[in-house]
């Protein structure tokens, strides 16, 4: 019900918009500010994008919660999305979502409200694939090893190992 009240509101409220600030300001102005509106949303939207991609690559490369970051993007590619849609409310609506403090709140507010029961991340996450019969991975091959002294190991003998040049 709630997608159906904003399918038909946020029209609305666009149409109201343009008749009025059409009719205060005229037709070329008001188109002019709905293209140049695009081409700077778009302008912000790849800056952001980028910025937010640096920060979800740092997430991963230092085994941090990704959750943030890539909720960031999504508010950002869902802020192209607006931005690139003629109109004012959702011009206004995208541009707040390109500002980073507006994008914490609503991953604050959406934080409060959805549980996540488990993340696992790293070595100690989950296995994906169980032998049933034994419990391990059957892509993981368990070996022993054991380092070999530079000084101690013989510099020239017989390997075993037979090589063809």
């Amino acid at each position: 019900m709630w997608l159906f009240l904003a399918f038909l509101a946020v029209p609305l409220i666009e149409i109201a918009l343009f008749i009025q600030i059409g009719g205060a300001i005229g037709l070329w102005p008001t188109l002019g500010i709905v293209i140049i509106t695009a081409i700077m949303g778009t302008w912000l939207v790849r800056t952001q994008g980028a910025m937010a991609m640096g920060q979800l690559r740092r997430s991963f490369s230092e085994l941090d919660d990704p959750s943030e970051p890539l909720a960031h993007g999504a508010m950002i590619l869902f802020a192209g999305a607006l931005l690139l849609t003629p109109g004012f409310f959702t011009d206004a609506v995208g541009f707040a979502l390109l500002m980073p403090p507006v994008r914490h709140a609503a991953f604050n507010y959406i934080r409060k409200r959805v549980h996540v029961q488990r993340f696992d991340m790293g070595p100690n996450g989950p296995q994906r694939h169980h032998d049933p019969r034994t419990g391990r991975n059957p892509d993981v091959i368990e070996t022993e090893y054991h380092e070999v002294d530079p000084a101690n190991r013989p510099s020239q003998g017989n390997s075993g190992w037979t090589t063809r040049h």
